[in-house]
């Protein structure tokens, strides 16, 4: 009995050691020796910072922008007016809108705001080559969400109404998806089922003029069948928002509110709305609604991985905002750099990064105890983050 228990025991053992092997095995090499990057939209700059998570310095860049005068050369009279006027609308050139990378960290997916293109960049080429381009029509091409599986990619169209979805690998559309009025972010559902989109209203008009800017609208679409299965509108642009992992509430900023709110997802019912006090800053140097950048007062939020704490860019008031969930109190009003205008989490979840537009750096803050704790230099006008594992090959080719 006591050699047949012995056998067991070494035979259970040896299950679990094959078992172990087997998953390190089936773990591709990539993700084994890859490093947590958080890759940073430089807008004015038309460059990809690429920050190190670990040590939280920028190891070097890519240039997002390589055919620019191509670009601008094949442009006829109606399609540069539109450039012009998209130029203007955002004062100024915004090359990087939105970002994604490949899940083996080899390829980047950048949404060109003004240029009102996708492209695909091989980070792995030693020139860092362009292997697709997908048109956007319309004035600009906005937000992008990638699925979890890496495959699909949804932009948003923000002058045509709708979002596309594109194949990663062959930058081919896959589907077309009506949405409200200028359409703004997207995000996948953690397991992939669900695409959310938000949208604006028309932005150029005035404050007073708000009954008339359209649907400001949160879309829900299957992501398999990429049908509409909800819809709802609030009365001013959905910004910037996190959805619970359970798919049932959103946490969202809205056009001209120097706060956030809570909404359910099912009805689009406002649960709880919270204002912060405005900066001295912001009283000094926004005197009405229509002096708001693109109409957003708070431009940028992140949840934790707990899901008890949010992380939100205070865009007028030169402030990040630390606040508890679901009792939406206010733990601490941490000043930012300039212009703050948008907010990641980390990997682990335990930090947040932000965007300060007009100093061209990131504020790392800490959830828990809601202070800053270092400040990292990168491109020119940063805008929207997003995180990757990137092999160490790929960070040697970057520029310096």
């Amino acid at each position: 009995m006591k050699n047949r228990n012995h056998l067991a025991t070494a035979g259970r053992v040896a299950l679990a050691c094959a078992a172990l092997l087997m998953g390190a095995a089936s773990t591709p090499a990539f993700a084994q020796s890859s490093k947590k990057i958080l890759v940073v939209g430089d807008s004015a700059g038309g460059t990809l910072s690429f920050v190190d998570e670990t040590s939280l310095t920028k190891l070097g860049y890519v240039n997002a922008i390589p055919d620019l005068k191509e670009r601008l050369a094949e442009m006829d009279i109606i399609r540069r007016a539109t450039y012009e006027v998209a130029k203007s609308t955002k004062g100024g050139d915004r090359f990087v809108d939105d970002i994604a990378v490949s899940l083996d960290g080899k390829t980047v997916f950048i949404s060109r705001s003004n240029l009102s293109d996708v492209i695909a960049i091989d980070l792995s080429s030693p020139d860092h080559r362009i292997l697709w381009r997908f048109p956007i029509p319309g004035i600009n091409a906005d937000h992008m969400g990638i699925s979890p599986d890496g495959k699909h990619i949804a932009v948003s169209a923000t002058s045509a109404g709708n979002f596309f979805v594109i194949d990663t690998a062959t930058g081919q559309q896959v589907a077309k998806v009506p949405t409200g009025t200028f359409p703004h972010q997207n995000d996948y559902s953690p397991d992939g089922k669900y695409i959310y989109n938000s949208s604006l209203g028309i932005i150029p008009l005035p404050y007073a003029l708000n009954s008339l800017k359209g649907k400001k609208q949160m879309t829900v679409v299957d992501a398999k069948t990429f049908q509409v299965v909800n819809k709802w509108t609030l009365p001013y642009g959905i910004r910037p928002n996190v959805i619970t992992r359970d798919g049932k509430i959103t946490y969202l900023q809205m056009s001209y509110l120097n706060g956030y709110a809570k909404v359910d997802m099912a009805t689009g019912k406002v649960l709880n709305k919270v204002e912060i006090p405005m900066s001295d800053y912001a009283k000094a140097n926004f005197k009405t609604k229509d002096d708001f950048p693109l109409n957003s007062a708070f431009h940028g939020m992140a949840i934790n991985g707990a899901e008890t704490k949010l992380c939100m860019a205070g865009t007028i008031d030169n402030y990040i905002v630390v606040a508890s969930i679901p009792s939406m109190t206010t733990d601490r009003i941490i000043p930012s750099g300039s212009k703050p205008y948008w907010v990641s989490a980390s990997s682990d979840g335990k930090r947040c990064y932000v965007s300060n537009s007009e100093s061209n750096d990131l504020s790392v803050v800490d959830f828990e105890s809601a202070t800053e704790v270092a400040r990292v230099k990168v491109g020119q006008y940063p805008q929207r983050s997003r995180l990757a594992n990137v092999p160490p090959a790929i960070l040697d080719n970057l520029k310096h």
